[in-house]
């Protein structure tokens, strides 16, 4: 007899157990259905890149000097700088420059490296083509700069969850020094 009302006590507390998981899951479920979705409608819709987001670069022509500072960089000698010496004014001549994003890892050590700034990194992030030889850039098309996400009037723009935190606080610390 006392066996069987050990394996009953058992058997209640087991139920007890189950009945409190499937409260608790059912607790967290409730606590998801106030949340906003985080999915975003691509196309139509584009969150805004952070500050020091790594897109596309950016080159500038006449800024640039032919130091190659930014080959000796990359880990994977990826920029093709043609230059020639013009030896009546003693200095390099740039005659060509091209990276290829196809191959590129987005680390930004060029534009890090880059002692005249020719080289920034831009919000561009949609470079995927058809043909993998369209992505290898010239000195016109990296001097190109993108369209702004925020000045398109065609895309409504989200803010990710961490952008949207900051925005609040920088909106709270100027009300208080306002109110203050």
């Amino acid at each position: 007899m006392f066996p069987m009302v050990t394996r009953f006590m058992n058997y209640g507390q087991q139920t007890i157990r189950a009945a409190r998981y499937i409260g608790q899951s059912f607790v967290i479920t409730l606590s998801h259905t106030n949340r906003l979705p985080i999915t975003i409608q691509y196309p139509y819709e584009k969150s805004i890149t952070s500050d020091r987001f790594r897109g596309r670069i950016h080159f500038e022509f006449d800024k640039c000097i032919a130091c190659e500072v930014c080959v000796r960089v990359c880990p994977i000698d990826l920029p093709v700088v043609d230059w020639r010496f013009e030896r009546d004014i003693k200095k390099k001549q740039l005659l060509n420059y091209s990276i290829d994003f196809g191959i590129c890892i987005f680390c930004g050590n060029c534009v890090e490296y880059c002692p005249t700034n020719c080289l920034s990194m831009t919000e561009e992030y949609e470079l995927s083509t058809y043909d993998r030889h369209e992505l290898n850039y010239n000195q016109i098309a990296l001097g190109r700069l993108p369209m702004s996400v925020i000045g398109d009037y065609t895309i409504q723009t989200v803010m990710n969850s961490t952008q949207s935190k900051i925005y609040k606080e920088k909106s709270l610390d100027s009300r208080t020094i306002t109110n203050s």
